[in-house]
């Protein structure tokens, strides 16, 4: 299993409404970078990602599991661009802000750190094992 982080402003798409969404999930469309696309695609059912809230926040509040590999994404016009299908799994008992984890110096490797603006970021074994704890799971 792979672990990722998927970056989604609370003003489009918030963790409460992907806790809405319920056991069906939804699609994580609109991605619209290179970089990004290329995670999307190493992307496999059961992976589990972070689910962070940017701009508004800047935390990680919860975890969700890929559901569905990577598809075409019908809101991409040119046919570049496509997307996966993710289900919340769990809340974080306590959220990890962005000045956290840049604190925490175990993490100063970690894509969030190093390059923030990317959308969908890969996750490694300790960073994802450590977050966990300090978000109380």
């Amino acid at each position: 299993m792979a672990y990722w982080l998927l970056k989604s402003e609370p003003d489009s798409w918030s963790w409460r409404q992907q806790v809405e969404a319920g056991a069906k999930g939804t699609s994580w469309n609109g991605v619209r970078n290179h970089s990004a696309k290329q995670n999307l695609m190493a992307m496999k059912v059961g992976d589990e990602a972070f689910f962070y809230h940017s701009n508004e926040g800047k935390e990680i509040v919860g975890i969700v599991t890929v559901a569905k590999p990577y598809y075409p994404d019908p809101t991409d016009k040119t046919g570049t661009f496509g997307m996966v299908d993710v289900r919340a799994e769990k809340s974080l008992k306590k959220s990890v802000g962005l000045a956290a984890i840049k604190a925490e110096p175990r993490l100063k490797n970690m894509v969030l750190v190093n390059n923030s603006r990317l959308s969908v970021q890969p996750v490694t074994d300790a960073e994802w094992k450590l977050i966990c704890r300090l978000g109380g799971i």
